[in-house]
C-alpha cells in the first residue's frame, strides 16, 4: 500500500478492529481535513488517501459498516465493491445516505470496510442446452417458499 499525494498518513494503514474481523476499516482522508454533509437521497465518492497493490489472483472487496447502515441508512450502492489486482489508482468508497437525515462525514471517519479475497475465474463455454434440476427456471422467492 502506498499514500496519495496529501494524504494524512497519521490515520494509518486499513486496521482490523478485532482478532475476528473479516474486514479491515477504511477511513475518510479529506485533503483539507475538513468533514461533508451527506443529505438523504445523495452519494459521494470518499477519499481513503490510499492506493494499493492486490497480489494477482485476488482482489479487494469493499463493504458498508453495519453499525452505519443500521443507525443511520449510510450504505455503498454498489456493495461490495471490487478493486481488481491491476488497479494501482486512488482507492475512493462511493458512500449513500439512504437515511431520513442529514449524514457529516469527518476526515478520519471509518466510513467502510476491506475484505482481501481469492478470485476464481470461470472458464465460459457455449452449449445447446443446459442440464435439467429439480429447481428448473424457478428465480426470485422460488425456494423456501411452503406450499
Amino acid at each position: 500500500m502506498t499514500w496519495d499525494d496529501g494524504a494524512d498518513r497519521s490515520l494509518g494503514l486499513p486496521s482490523y478492529a478485532s482478532a475476528g474481523a473479516a474486514g479491515a476499516d477504511l477511513r475518510a482522508n479529506f485533503p483539507d481535513r475538513g468533514a461533508v454533509v451527506l443529505e438523504p437521497g445523495a452519494r459521494m465518492l470518499v477519499p481513503t488517501g490510499l492506493r494499493l497493490a492486490i497480489p494477482e489472483g485476488y482482489e479487494v472487496q469493499v463493504r458498508p459498516r453495519s453499525g452505519l447502515a443500521l443507525k443511520h441508512g449510510i450504505t455503498l450502492p454498489n456493495s461490495p465493491g471490487t478493486i481488481d489486482s491491476d488497479y494501482r489508482g486512488s482507492l475512493g468508497v462511493i458512500v449513500m445516505n439512504t437515511g431520513a437525515e442529514r449524514f457529516e462525514i469527518s476526515h478520519g471517519d471509518r466510513i467502510a470496510q476491506m475484505i482481501v479475497a481469492p478470485v476464481v475465474r470461470g472458464a465460459f463455454v457455449e452449449v445447446a442446452a443446459l442440464d435439467e434440476t429439480d429447481r428448473g427456471t424457478g428465480g426470485f422467492g422460488s425456494t423456501g417458499v411452503a406450499s
